[in-house]
């Protein structure tokens, strides 16, 4: 049975349903598996199967102190109709390279491919665990995560969810799709602060053991719908294989050919789990990570160093807003051999200094992946000439990936087949969308949501269409030092 660890060297070792419930681990690691496993099948032999049957072996193999019956009724619950298409992840071609639109859930981003799921996994394992106290779910967003984990745990039996986002760190449609969440069980609030002081105070709220032990009592037990939650992070491994199956039915290539990856990150659990469907045999060759101007990532990759000591940019691209890459940690683990003191040394540096640099011969286990970034004029001049040149239309995280992967090409001559990673859809952030295909001013984000839909004919996802008519529900607004507080009033209020 596969078992967990921690990245920074706890002795206990759990299994996949009790490492989702605990969310984070006591000493402040995150939770691995002990090793990757090989792919469950031939991947030729998915071809036509669809997506639930890619995501029941993926993540099956995985999480397999679950039953069989136990996966197909998280898989089965989580990809229905919540999703606007029966492909769940269809992969469009344009511009040379292939989209993977990871947006088609009910809040129009690729965060509902893992928080569609993780509310039956996790609901699920309190079953097989007999766990007894009600589980109050933190979560830190930087736009996405946020409105995907409300969705997925609204009114879920046994659970409370409390999210914190930054205040003006977030796009207008982002932010409303917050705040007119309903669902007894929701709690919404802005802070005064930019995501990474929301997601320290989520991790120092879910590691204080004094507050846990006080919410005990009460019945209640802290988790985290964020990707630090290996229940978060697993699910993502399943549509790289499903990407490649497709291409593989499309015929642009044939089985055991190598494909490029790009993904737009900040927080680095997307990248990651492309990462384990390559050491699961998926014939990846090089993981291209695209940062905006905050590009930590781009830096730590080329530089060996890990600096967040720079200037902090609020971009049109606000997902990758992000200084602290969380998940970075879980690769550290892996390229260190699973050498759980280095990681922990190396995270200690990072919480004392600011920073931490790695060998050079760790760097040269880092040779699959590339890096680069965009900044906003060239990430609007993406939109731009993506839409005028192939009528196909793209967000701004996802325009970074593309301007990343065309300097790569011209970099590097490699024009391998390459799946990107399309993480949101267009009219989550229409403002930018619309001044990229060169439609005029309006006076209210909404209204370029009707601009650019009138001007392409690009279908407005449900979730979007009637934000404006929904009813304000969360109003709150807290100071950094105020989260444990506000944490522990509204689970207690509920």
């Amino acid at each position: 049975m596969m078992k967990y660890v921690s990245t920074r060297g706890e002795k206990k070792e759990l299994t996949g349903a009790q490492a989702i419930i605990q969310g984070m681990a006591p000493d402040k690691g995150l939770y691995v598996p002990k090793y990757i496993p090989q792919l469950p099948f031939e991947i030729s032999d998915m071809k036509f199967k669809g997506y639930k049957e890619v995501a029941k072996k993926i993540i099956g193999t995985f999480f397999d102190d679950y039953t069989a019956d136990e996966i197909e009724f998280c898989v089965e619950s989580a990809y229905d109709e919540k999703f606007d298409t029966e492909d769940i992840v269809p992969v469009k071609e344009a511009g040379g390279a292939y989209f993977l639109e990871l947006y088609h859930g009910k809040t129009a981003a690729f965060k509902d491919m893992a928080l569609s799921i993780l509310p039956y996994l996790l609901t699920t394992a309190m079953k097989k665990e007999n766990e007894d106290k009600k589980v109050c779910i933190l979560t830190a967003t930087s736009g996405d995560t946020g409105k995907a984990a409300l969705e997925g745990f609204a009114d879920v039996d046994g659970t409370e969810i409390v999210v914190f986002y930054p205040n003006s760190g977030v796009s207008k449609v982002q932010e409303r799709q917050m705040v007119t969440q309903r669902g007894k069980n929701t709690h919404v609030f802005a802070v005064k602060g930019n995501f990474d002081d929301a997601q320290t105070g989520v991790k120092k709220i879910i590691n204080d053991r004094a507050m846990a032990d006080e919410l005990a009592k009460d019945g209640f037990r802290l988790s985290s719908a964020n990707s630090i939650n290996i229940g978060r992070l697993i699910p993502q491994v399943a549509y790289y294989v499903y990407g490649y199956v497709k291409l593989l039915e499309k015929n642009r290539i044939v089985e055991g050919d190598r494909i490029n990856v790009v993904v737009p990150t900040g927080n680095f659990g997307n990248i990651l789990a492309a990462f384990y469907a390559k050491k699961m045999g998926l014939p990846i060759d090089k993981l291209i990570c695209a940062s905006n101007r905050n590009k930590v990532l781009t830096d730590f990759f080329l530089s060996g160093e890990y600096d967040v000591h720079r200037d902090f940019y609020l971009t049109n691209s606000p997902s990758m807003d992000i200084l602290i890459s969380s998940n970075l940690e879980r690769l550290l683990y892996h390229v260190h051999e699973c050498d759980s003191q280095v990681v922990k040394s190396l995270m200690a540096s990072l919480d004392s200094a600011g920073r931490y640099r790695i060998n050079d011969t760790v760097r040269e286990a880092l040779t699959d992946f590339r890096v680069g970034f965009a900044d906003i004029g060239q990430t609007n001049e993406t939109i731009g000439k993506m839409y005028a040149k192939n009528s196909y239309l793209i967000d701004t995280h996802t325009a970074v990936a593309y301007k990343v992967h065309e300097d790569y090409i011209k970099t590097s001559g490699d024009d391998k087949p390459t799946l990107i990673a399309s993480t949101a859809s267009p009219y989550k952030f229409a403002e930018s969308v619309a001044e990229s295909i060169g439609l005029g001013k309006e006076d209210d984000d909404f209204k370029y949501i009707v601009a650019i839909n009138k001007a392409t004919h690009v279908p407005v996802p449900a979730g979007l269409k009637d934000l404006t008519e929904k009813k304000i529900l969360h109003k709150g607004l807290i100071e950094i030092p105020e989260m444990k507080e506000t944490v522990s009033g509204s689970v207690r209020m509920s």
